[in-house]
C-alpha cells in the first residue's frame, strides 16, 4: 500500500514537472485591444496565464460559432481595470488545459455595442485548427470582426438618420474647437461579481462600456495644488469606471474643483458639481477633501477657481492681486490648471486639447472669454462670475496701500 501511494504521488509530481506555463498579455501599454499571442497550442495539464495590461479587459470563454458571446458554463475572469500609468504588479488569471479540444476566448468589454473589444478582433484560442481548416484562428477572428462591423454599421445608420448640430467645429475668434462626438444610447445587461442588472447609458466613440470594475468601486486620489503653491492637479486626469470615486485633496492656497465643459473649460457647467472654496494654510498637515462619484464613462471636465487670501499672515500686508486673476490678467484655469475624468485620448477632444483650449481662451492672450469663479475670499459660488466694479476697487485699494507700505518701509 505504501508503495502504491508513493508511486501515485511520484506520477503526479512527474506530470506537474512536465506541465508548461504559457504567458498571454491581455491588452498592452498602448491601450490596444489585442491578446499577445493570439493563439497557442498546449498539452493537457498545461497552464495558460493571462496578464492584464492597460485599459479594462476580461478573459471570457466563448465558442467558435459565437465568438463574441460567453458560453454557458464557461470561465470568465471578470473585468480587470489597469490605469495607464501602471508599470508592474499586473493582475493575472489562469486556466488549466484539461483536454485537446479548442478553447475559444474573447474580451467582454463593451459587448453588443459599436465599441466592442471582441468586435475589434480581441479574441484568443488554444489548440485551434490550422490555417485552411474550418476551425482555424483566422476564421474565428474574422467572425468576430464581422460582428464588430455589423454593430458599427447599425450605429452609423442610426446616427445618420438623426444628425446633430455637433457635426461641425465651433469657431471662437481665431480658435477652432473640435466638434463634439455623436453619442449613441446603449442598453446592456451588466454582470459584476454576483449582481446582474440592465443599464442604459450614452456611448461615446473611444470610451469604454459603462461596466463597473467592482460593486464597491475604486477611489482615485487627486491632489489639488501643492505645498509650494504650484497650479496643478496630480494626476491631471484619471480613467475611472462607473461606481468609482475621485477624491480631490486640497493643498495650499484657496482652490475649488468646479465642473465645466470642453467648449468652455473655465466656466462652470450649469448643473455641474462644485466643491466650494477650500482655503488651506501654508503650515497645515491635514487637508480637506471633496469626492465625486463616476456614474458612466462619458468625459468629465473640471477646472480650479482660486482666490488668494486678502492678508498674508507672515508679513500682514494686503496682496496686490485681483481676487480672480494674476496681476497680468490671466486666470489659473487659463494657465492650465484643469482636470479630466475619462478623456478619450484618441479623440480630437483629448486632455491636451482641453488644456490647450483653456490656456487659449483664458490666458494672457484671451480672446474675450473669462473665468467665472466666486468673488469672496471666504468662499462663494464659482459660477457667479466676477463683479468687475468690486474687483477694480479692491485692486485700487491694494495698490494704494501697497504704496503706503513702500513709503513706510523706506523710512525704517
Amino acid at each position: 500500500m505504501f508503495f502504491a501511494t508513493s508511486l501515485s504521488a511520484g506520477l503526479l509530481l512527474a506530470s506537474s514537472a512536465f506541465a508548461a506555463m504559457h504567458d498571454v498579455q491581455v491588452g498592452n501599454s498602448n491601450g490596444d485591444t489585442v491578446f499577445t499571442p493570439e493563439a497557442i497550442f498546449a498539452d493537457v495539464g498545461d497552464q495558460v496565464i493571462f496578464h492584464f495590461q492597460q485599459k479594462n479587459h476580461s478573459v471570457t470563454q466563448s465558442s467558435f460559432p459565437a465568438p463574441c458571446g460567453p458560453v454557458d458554463g464557461g470561465f470568465s475572469s471578470g473585468f480587470h481595470p489597469v490605469p495607464a500609468n501602471q508599470t508592474d504588479n499586473f493582475d493575472t488569471y489562469t486556466i488549466v488545459v484539461n483536454d485537446t479540444k479548442p478553447i475559444w476566448v474573447h474580451c467582454e468589454q463593451a459587448a453588443n455595442t459599436p465599441l466592442s473589444h471582441c468586435g475589434k478582433g480581441m479574441v484568443f484560442a488554444v489548440n485551434c485548427g490550422p490555417d485552411g481548416a474550418q476551425n482555424s484562428f483566422t476564421n474565428f477572428k474574422n467572425s468576430a470582426l464581422a460582428i464588430g462591423a455589423q454593430l458599427q454599421s447599425a450605429a452609423s445608420s442610426a446616427s445618420s438618420a438623426a444628425p446633430t448640430a455637433t457635426d461641425a467645429p465651433i469657431v471662437t475668434g481665431s480658435i477652432t474647437i473640435p466638434p463634439a462626438p455623436t453619442q449613441s444610447v446603449v442598453t446592456v445587461t451588466v454582470t459584476v461579481e454576483a449582481s446582474t442588472w440592465t443599464t442604459t447609458y450614452s456611448s461615446y466613440p473611444g470610451s469604454p462600456a459603462a461596466t463597473p470594475a467592482s460593486l464597491a468601486g475604486t477611489d482615485h486620489k487627486v491632489t489639488v495644488g501643492s505645498s509650494n503653491g504650484t497650479l496643478t492637479y496630480d494626476p491631471p486626469s484619471v480613467q475611472a469606471a462607473p461606481r468609482d470615486t475621485v477624491t480631490f485633496e486640497f493643498h495650499q492656497k484657496n482652490h475649488t474643483v468646479t465642473q465645466s465643459t470642453f467648449d468652455q473649460p473655465c466656466n462652470k457647467k450649469a448643473d455641474g458639481f462644485d466643491s466650494g472654496f477650500m482655503f488651506v494654510d501654508a503650515n497645515v498637515t491635514e487637508f480637506p477633501t471633496f469626492t465625486v462619484t463616476v456614474n458612466d464613462t462619458a468625459p468629465i471636465w473640471a477646472y480650479v477657481s482660486l482666490i488668494p487670501p486678502l492678508y498674508d499672515r507672515r508679513v500682514n500686508y494686503i496682496l496686490l492681486q485681483c481676487r480672480q486673476h494674476l496681476p497680468d490678467g490671466s486666470s489659473h484655469c487659463g494657465l492650465g490648471m484643469v482636470f479630466a475624468i475619462n478623456p478619450v485620448e484618441s479623440s480630437p477632444r483629448n486632455f491636451t486639447a482641453f488644456k490647450t483650449l483653456a490656456q487659449a481662451l483664458n490666458g494672457t492672450n484671451s480672446t474675450g472669454a473669462t473665468s467665472t469663479g466666486g468673488n469672496s475670499s471666504t468662499g462663494g459660488d464659482a459660477g457667479n462670475g466676477d463683479n468687475s466694479a468690486a474687483s477694480s476697487v479692491a485692486t485700487n485699494v491694494a495698490l494704494g496701500l501697497g504704496s503706503i507700505f513702500a513709503v513706510v518701509a523706506a523710512l525704517l
